[in-house]
């Protein structure tokens, strides 16, 4: 019998070893992990999306051509020939929108929970790593149909990029180290979108970008499996059993109830994401088709010429200053974002949403500041025109620095910096400093969608 015994331990060891999902995820889970308003399940969403981006895009590399002579011609094949190609193009279409979507919502999540905290400061720098990739992943494919949306959008993307002239005109070393345009001719194998950035945005889409995304998420979940799992808040056990007070507290036998296999609990849930994702998705694919609009023509520009709805808000910065919106906003953003965890070394109140309701309220006020100032630096741009209206001769060089996009970034840095002064509290800080440039993204997306049109001017805003 002691034979036996052992023999089935050992098998089970075996298993275990030999089970992929196990060295996945760490071998047990809390319960708390499961509850849908801790994670909301937003990484495996994030990996189910990605799941069927790959399978879709593989199907669909079958019937698409990258050339500029076929490839629009063979997204019309896909949508009009080819069985059920509309569909699949769709679904792979609103699946990298999703991706895009709640990779920031997932970001946002792991922010507002402090979960970079306690030595996990390298798997959310890896995290915004993996956001940079998708939202390059996800424009890599703009250009793909070769229509005027993607043709325009990469135009404009590409100028942008180029924008670190102004810079170096400046300093007078255009000449001799002209950053910008090195990035550009690597990007689009030349100057202009033509066939050599058709080829490479179809490598960087297919090969490229999705291995170093694979990687980076193995790397992701590696990571959060050698940290022991999700960053759960202090006296866990103690949360759980005040929503059962029928249970015994403080039970060793109840707290060990908590600790729950991975397999095969987790995997169910897992499962059960995946398929509500791809329904979902499915259901939204059927409804609303993927744009198409007419053959790329390089002399007749889209007006307005609009980047994805993701990049919408830089194309607003960029409006007011090519490099200040283009290049020095989003680099100040990403400086923020790498360094939160190592600002922000507080143990207090981890694995709770907005680190209670102090939180909470910073997080509340911190959007209705940064909206006023929005609203209020939009309103003078509209009403009363901008330093170049007003003074004509004014330095190019100054309105790098002077304009409402490089403003509103001060005014949050500014704000934050009381916030943390007042409430002797470095996350505080971080939170309204969060909570400003999410929602000025938010703001300055849903201005590029609803308020510009043609020629990039204003069609409508409150009050004028």
């Amino acid at each position: 019998m002691k034979r036996i015994k052992n023999e089935t331990s050992v098998e089970r060891v075996r298993a275990v070893t030999k089970n992929f999902f196990i060295h996945f995820q760490s071998p047990k889970i809390h319960v708390y992990s499961l509850q849908p308003s801790f994670t909301y399940g937003l990484g495996i969403i994030n990996l189910s999306l990605f799941i069927i981006l790959l399978l879709s895009g593989l199907l669909l590399m079958a019937y698409y051509r990258p050339s500029i002579a076929d490839a629009y011609n063979s997204i019309l094949d896909i949508n009009n020939v080819v069985t059920g190609g509309r569909y699949l193009r769709n679904i792979h279409r609103w699946a990298a929108h999703g991706l895009v979507f709640f990779s920031i919502i997932h970001m946002s999540r792991i922010f507002y929970t402090a979960s970079y905290t306690r030595g996990r400061s390298m798997t959310w720098n890896i995290g915004i790593c993996l956001l940079f990739v998708t939202l390059l992943t996800s424009f890599s494919g703009y250009l793909l149909p070769w229509d005027q949306l993607g043709f325009w959008a990469v135009t404009i993307a590409s100028n942008i990029v180029s924008s670190t002239r102004e810079l170096t005109d400046i300093l007078m070393i255009t000449a001799y180290f002209d950053p910008g345009l090195i990035i550009k001719k690597l990007l689009l194998g030349g100057t202009d979108v033509e066939q050599n950035a058709l080829t490479r945005f179809y490598l960087l889409h297919i090969i490229f970008l999705p291995l170093i995304f694979i990687l980076l998420t193995g790397w992701h979940f590696w990571r959060i499996r050698k940290s022991g799992g999700l960053n759960l808040p202090d006296k866990v056990d103690d949360l759980v059993m005040a929503r059962d007070p029928a249970k015994k507290e403080g039970s060793k036998l109840i707290k060990n109830e908590y600790q729950l296999f991975s397999w095969p609990v987790a995997l169910w849930a897992e499962i059960s994401i995946f398929l509500t994702v791809l329904a979902i998705l499915s259901i939204f694919a059927f409804l609303i088709d993927a744009p198409l609009k007419e053959i790329a023509n390089p002399v007749m520009p889209e007006n307005p010429a609009k980047a994805p709805w993701y990049f919408l808000g830089v194309q607003e910065l960029v409006s007011y200053s090519t490099f200040g919106g283009g290049i020095l906003v989003p680099l100040l953003i990403t400086i923020a974002l790498f360094s939160f965890p190592y600002i922000d070394k507080e143990e207090k109140n981890i694995g709770i949403w907005f680190s209670g309701t102090r939180g909470l309220r910073v997080t509340l006020y911190s959007g209705l500041f940064a909206s006023g100032v929005i609203f209020i630096l939009s309103s003078v741009l509209v009403g009363l025109g901008w330093i170049r209206d007003w003074f004509p001769s004014v330095p190019s060089e100054l309105l790098i620095i002077l304009n409402p996009g490089i403003i509103t970034a001060i005014f949050f840095i500014l704000y934050s910096l009381i916030i943390a002064r007042r409430t002797n509290s470095i996350r505080l800080g971080a939170i309204a400093l969060y909570s400003c440039i999410l929602t000025g993204f938010a703001l300055f997306t849903a201005i590029g969608i609803w308020f510009r049109g043609p020629d990039w001017e204003f069609i409508i805003w409150p009050f004028f």
